[in-house]
Order: C-alpha cells, then sequence, then structure tokens
C-alpha cells in the first residue's frame, strides 16, 4: 500500500508520536509512506533525523502528492479539513480529542467526507456515533507504545507538566501535599519515566491518554483520572488506581501505589498497547477502507 500522512500539529503530543511511529511501522511493514508535517515542527525535524521520509505540508502537496497514493492519513482536525477540501483519493481521520463534533453544516459536510474514522478509543467511538457517524466508518485502533527492555527502577513520582487548564498539574500538586507526598512535574516523560515508580495522570478529559500509555509501559504505578478513555486502559486496584477530580480522594491514592500495580501494567501494554498491534491494526483499517 502507498499512504499518505497529513499532521499539523505544532508541538510533538501524543498524536504526533503515534503518527511517527506508524509512519516508521508502516516503511518496516515494506508499505510506501509519506509524512506531511509543518516545517520545523518537532515531528517534522523527528522524522527527518530518523530518516523517514517526510516533507512540508501544504495545500498544493496536498492536492497533487495524494494522486499518488492509495490513501491519505489526517492526523489532526486541521489535516481533516484539508483532506475533506483537497484529497484525490480516499481518506481516513485519526479521532483522539475527547470533545463533542460541533453540530454544523460545515462539520456534517467534513464528517461525511472520511471514508473511515481511526478512534482512539471506545469512549472517541461512541462520541463519533453521537455525532451521526455510521457504524461502519468507524474503528477502534488503540495507540501503541514502546516497551522497554527493563521495568523502570526508582522512587520518583511523576507529574505532567502542563499549560492546559484541563488538565489536573495543580489539583495533583495539591493532593500531594495532603498526602505529605513529594512529587516532580516533569516535562519530559522519556527521560524521567526510567527513574520513576509512579505517575499522576489527571484530566476533566481524555481521549485515551499515550502517557499512561507510557508509564504502564515502563512498570509504574498510574493514578488517573476516571474519564473518558483512561477506564480502557487501567483497572483499578488490578493495573493502576482511577480517581475522582477530588483532592482528597487523589491524596488516598498516593498511599496505594504499589509495584505489582506496575507489573500488571507493563503486563498490559505487552498484551494490548504495543507499536506493532497499533501498526497492525492500521493496516487492518486502511485494508478494509481499500477493499469495500
Amino acid at each position: 500500500m502507498k499512504i499518505l500522512h497529513l499532521d499539523s500539529g505544532r508541538e510533538m503530543r501524543g498524536g504526533q508520536w503515534q503518527a511517527l511511529r506508524l509512519h516508521r511501522g508502516l516503511l518496516a511493514a515494506g508499505h510506501e509512506s509519506l509524512l506531511l508535517a509543518r516545517r520545523d515542527s518537532p515531528l517534522f525535524n523527528a522524522a527527518r533525523a530518523s530518516g523517514l521520509p517526510c516533507a512540508p505540508l501544504n495545500p498544493l502537496h496536498v492536492t497533487r502528492l495524494s494522486r499518488g497514493f492509495d490513501l491519505v492519513h489526517a492526523h489532526d482536525a486541521r489535516s481533516h479539513t484539508l483532506c475533506a477540501v483537497l484529497a484525490r483519493v480516499a481518506f481516513v481521520v485519526s479521532r483522539r480529542v475527547a470533545f463533542p463534533v460541533r453540530d454544523s453544516a460545515a462539520s456534517r459536510w467534513k464528517y461525511g467526507r472520511a471514508r473511515l474514522f481511526l478512534a482512539v478509543s471506545r469512549h472517541i467511538a461512541g462520541q463519533l456515533r453521537g455525532a451521526g457517524v455510521e457504524e461502519h466508518r468507524i474503528a477502534v485502533v488503540y495507540d501503541g507504545v514502546p516497551v522497554p527492555p527493563s521495568a523502570a527502577h526508582g522512587d520518583a513520582v511523576l507529574v505532567p507538566y502542563t499549560n492546559d487548564p484541563g488538565k489536573g498539574m495543580a489539583l495533583a500538586k495539591e493532593a500531594a501535599a495532603l498526602a505529605g507526598v513529594p512529587v516532580e512535574i516533569t516535562a519530559d516523560l522519556d527521560r524521567d519515566l526510567p527513574r520513576a515508580r509512579a505517575l499522576v495522570y489527571l484530566t476533566r478529559s481524555e481521549g485515551l491518554g499515550s502517557g499512561i500509555l507510557l508509564a504502564m509501559a515502563h512498570g509504574l504505578t498510574v493514578i488517573a483520572s476516571n474519564v473518558g478513555g483512561i477506564p480502557e486502559l487501567i483497572r483499578d486496584g488490578e493495573n493502576g488506581i482511577l480517581v475522582p477530580n477530588q483532592a482528597d480522594a487523589v491524596a488516598a491514592a498516593f498511599h496505594r501505589i504499589d509495584p505489582a500495580l506496575g507489573q500488571a501494567a507493563r503486563a498490559a501494554v505487552v498484551e494490548r498497547f504495543t507499536e506493532t498491534r497499533m501498526v497492525r491494526e492500521s493496516i487492518s483499517a486502511y485494508e478494509r477502507v481499500l477493499n469495500r
């Protein structure tokens, strides 16, 4: 297959990491894959540094290049719009965000153009169905993350840095003070996870949570908000801890941190959330469109 990927993100967030891993996995599987991303964006630079085929994203490229591919994969909302207007072959859309689809004539037209939506969780699939997207145009493809050779060995309790008011960094710090547990704010999970024992991931809404998956792959106990697609990753008391977004409940969860939960979390990633599985299920979704 020949797949053209579009991503207009300015930051390297979960969706950009998934686009990069999928792009690399498709090439390793023998398919032709090209990534269009913002020039000098973190994703563009990461692809170029890894020697992966990439080019700057602009409307002219979408129109011209799409004619030479079997399928276009839009990885974010702006890319979805570009595909709806400019793609000259069938396209699919990754849907990761947990906010409702807009109810407008323009939105209904845009969402009617995609041949298939790759929902990052069953929660997101349900939102798409609620917005009127037919069942046959939805496939759930969970994120995939690398599994390090060995589990983390450390004492740090990490909280992801964010300036997003919808995320719970301030709540995590308040709860940690109540519990008397020191936490570290991290802007680099890849660097800090190997020396940690737990991750506190609080949010008002979440499509899935690729940062959670990374921590699980390292064998950490994850304390996470019981919202959105997160319960599809974490079973409370079995492979992590789910909490309401209340300081006292989060504070109590600090005392439930247990290496056994981290071991079970790591096993869940190996079973269900690897890069290999994500690539394989994405290929199946592509084939579903092309063979229809």
